[in-house]
């Protein structure tokens, strides 16, 4: 069985779901993409990053956003 490349542990980073063995979480990559950095950028960046834990991390982040939660916009963030 394959070992997940996102986990959570309330001792690490506040239980924010990182990337496994680092400190890098979800948010920061999701943060990184948004801004506008390529997934190439990021992993120069950190080094222990690979390109199949970048698509885990979207994996992760599109399924979270699956759940049956409403989540207001706020106008300035558009």
């Amino acid at each position: 069985m394959q070992k997940p490349l996102i986990v959570s542990d309330p001792n690490v980073m506040m239980g924010k779901p990182v990337v496994a063995g680092t400190r890098i979480t979800v948010e920061l990559i999701l943060e990184k993409l948004s801004a506008g950095e390529t997934a190439e950028q990021i992993l120069d960046a950190h080094p222990r990053l690979t390109p199949e834990a970048i698509r885990a991390a979207l994996a992760f982040a599109s399924q979270a956003l699956r759940a049956d939660v409403v989540y207001p916009i706020n106008e300035a963030a558009t």
